[in-house]
């Protein structure tokens, strides 16, 4: 079973950052595109688990939405945020919780699931293969699954952007474990630790033979991958070429072609009756 310590250990250290992320260009582009495919194949009410959703920047979306959500992660440190920005009063849950392990919820207690991160530091086959099996376990037949990605040459890319990492690219087993299994390790502390990175042609494959049904794949920053301080700067300069361009975004993130030049993907499934 994969230790998530160092995962745990890692985003605690993050502080208000995770809640702060969703503002930066890059991760401006990563909620639009995000929240546009869940909210296209979402029930229009109901009950959704955010799990590994940090601070809860989604599952605020969710309450705003009129879901009535239920916010879960491992760290209790990003979860005291969520408390402090919530209130107890506008989301039903607050919770620690891994999302290997989803017992304190019954069979079909949500008409959704939301797994935006978890999956990202599952190095072990059988953790993600029991990670779903949770999330299908706890979700209602013919509900949506949805589940953040990296692909493993997005973690090439951020190794090769690192002065201090880039080196471990003359490492033949570290390069050979991230093509070949999707595996990745960082001993430096305080970085991106144990992480996973799926082969994006193949992104939807673990989740079919789980069962599900799918009805997206697709990059949560399509094209604009690099180019996200120029289109930030439309907000201000140019509003129209801006809401113009997140259309163009949002029609185009599930083109096969940029799928394999992804920084993160979005797997959204229909749970098969049962």
């Amino acid at each position: 079973m994969t230790d998530l310590g160092g995962t745990r250990g890692y985003y605690a250290s993050f502080d208000r950052r995770e809640w702060e992320r969703l503002e930066t260009p890059q991760g401006r582009i990563e909620f639009e595109l995000t929240t546009h495919f869940l909210a296209k194949t979402m029930p229009e009410s109901g009950r959704v688990l955010d799990i590994g959703g940090g601070p809860g920047r989604y599952s605020r979306w969710l309450c705003d939405m009129g879901y009535q959500a239920t916010l879960a992660d491992l760290s209790p440190n990003l979860l005291d945020i969520a408390r402090a920005e919530f209130g107890e009063d506008r989301i039903r849950e607050i919770v620690e919780a891994d999302v290997r392990d989803l017992s304190r919820w019954s069979d079909n207690t949500f008409d959704s699931t939301i797994a935006l991160g978890p999956f990202y530091h599952l190095t072990s086959a059988a953790d993600r293969r029991k990670a779903l099996e949770e999330l299908m376990r706890v979700t209602m037949p013919g509900g949506t699954i949805a589940v953040a990605l990296m692909s493993k040459y997005a973690l090439l890319r951020r190794t090769l952007s690192i002065r201090d990492e880039r080196h471990r690219m003359a490492e033949a087993s570290f390069v050979e474990a991230l093509l070949s299994r999707g595996t990745y390790d960082n001993p430096i502390p305080g970085r991106f630790t144990e992480g996973y990175g799926v082969e994006p042609s193949k992104a939807a494959k673990s989740f079919e033979e789980a069962g599900l049904i799918t009805e997206i794949v697709a990059s949560t920053h399509g094209f604009a991958t690099g180019l996200e301080d120029q289109i930030e700067n439309l907000r201000s300069e140019d509003p129209d070429a801006y809401v113009s361009t997140l259309e163009v975004l949002k029609a185009t993130a599930t083109d096969p072609s940029l799928l394999g030049t992804a920084g993160h993907l979005l797997y959204i499934g229909r749970n098969a009756p049962r």
